[in-house]
């Protein structure tokens, strides 16, 4: 594949950069289902080094235990805040989300800001009370859905040093899809959540090379990771995050290798932000990413692929076709483009064929040619006819006329 392979996207509501857990079995199934079967044109831009199925969310050192537990080290905390608990707070008004204060904070003038990095302790149950997540020192950019949507919401809600309680419905965790082996579909969850630290987000323009390519691949990352939930909106808004950084100025110098690592990465991002629009139907933005990919790569077989599914989408099977032909033609033995050259070939078929109908009704039915010839030989002969009758009046006039005069005289 002239392409890189497809993506693994950690599916943690920490970053990336923590270590990952191997795939089970049942997990590299329930990926592989989640995407096309369409070869790899369906599926996202990946790390060359990593060609395996979507893995687990990222090991946090989990340490499975009661939940009671630390709910009673909860209850130990300044001012025994536990023992007389908030009301719960219903975060989006539907009841799907809810938070209530287990420790209080240090006021809502230290409540954190969108676009700052913020740590938090974090503990994850099932219904049961089973732990699936625990991690004492998280951190994530607030706001960018670097981490799971009840998270993401819910922190923005908290003071300094407060400990929550949150619950919430399966649609802002882990979805239809959940987290093989250890979270089930559709499933909700309890978080237990402290807030440590809030802090400006580094300035990018000051980002090193490797950092900048590190913090884009964890917002790539996480856009692969929503893209496997189905969640397109937010699989762009992540990409867009990512671009977003590699695209920013800076005054720190790069090597090659860094710049070439830098633009290999916007190539990623925007193949799978076009995989991504062409989910919704957005066919025009798709096809601009196409176009972005193809500037810098004039030869990446799946930007060829997308556009030429982009513009088969909008009828532009006459673009289409030499589109997918240069992209067979970088890979021959390609069954996907074969497949999607061949359909798209008898649809500019067929499409041909009803032009060619509603142009010949237009200009009218040929076998009707006869007609005006008869109406020509219809109108020869009627003009002498009229000559013929003109005449035999003026004669019979001119008769009448030489009568009435002999008759005078």
């Amino acid at each position: 594949m002239a392409s890189s392979g497809e993506e693994t996207s950690s599916g943690s509501p920490g970053r990336a950069g923590s270590g990952t857990e191997p795939p089970s079995p049942e997990s590299a199934a329930a990926c592989s289902a989640q995407l096309d079967s369409m070869e790899d044109f369906e599926v996202l831009e990946e790390d060359e080094d990593d060609l395996s199925e979507l893995p687990p969310l990222e090991d946090v050192g989990r340490a499975r235990g009661p939940l009671q537990e630390d709910a009673q080290s909860a209850e130990q905390g300044p001012g025994e805040a536990a023992e007389d608990p908030q009301e719960w707070l219903d975060v989006l008004g539907s009841g799907l989300l809810k938070k209530k204060t287990l420790v209080p904070g240090q006021g809502v003038e230290s409540r954190p800001h969108k676009g700052q990095e913020v740590t938090v302790r974090l503990r994850a149950t099932l219904d049961d009370g089973t732990v699936v997540e625990e991690n004492p020192s998280l951190t994530f950019t607030l706001g960018d859905c670097d981490v799971l949507q009840a998270l993401d919401l819910c922190v923005q809600l908290m003071e300094m040093r407060e400990t929550a309680l949150i619950t919430s419905d399966a649609k802002y965790c882990y979805g239809a899809q959940g987290r093989s082996p250890d979270i089930p579909p559709n499933a909700a969850l309890t978080l237990e959540v402290e807030l440590l630290e809030a802090r400006d987000a580094p300035d990018l323009e000051l980002l090193s090379g490797k950092e900048k390519i590190d913090l884009a691949n964890r917002k790539r990352e996480r856009g692969n990771f929503y893209y496997q939930q189905a969640d397109y909106v937010l699989a762009i808004n992540s990409y867009d995050i990512a671009l977003k950084v590699i695209g920013s100025s800076s005054k720190v110098d790069f090597t090659p290798d860094e710049e070439a690592e830098l633009l290999d990465v916007k190539v990623k991002c925007l193949n799978n932000l076009a995989a991504s629009q062409l989910k919704l139907d957005h066919y025009e933005a798709a096809l601009k990413s196409c176009n972005l990919v193809l500037e810098h790569q004039p030869g990446n077989i799946k930007a060829l692929f997308r556009k030429g599914k982009v513009l088969a989408q909008q009828g532009e099977y006459r673009e289409a076709i030499p589109i997918l032909k240069a992209a067979l033609k970088l890979e021959p033995s390609n069954k996907t483009i074969h497949a999607e050259l061949s359909k798209l070939v008898k649809k500019h078929a067929d499409q041909k064929t009803v032009e060619t109908e509603m142009y010949r009704k237009m200009l009218g039915n040929p076998s009707a040619s006869s007609t005006p010839v008869k109406c020509k030989d219809k109108l020869t002969w009627t003009i002498p006819w009229k000559w013929l009758f003109g005449a035999t009046a003026i004669a019979l006039g001119g008769v009448a006329l030489s009568v009435v005069i002999a008759a005078r005289n």
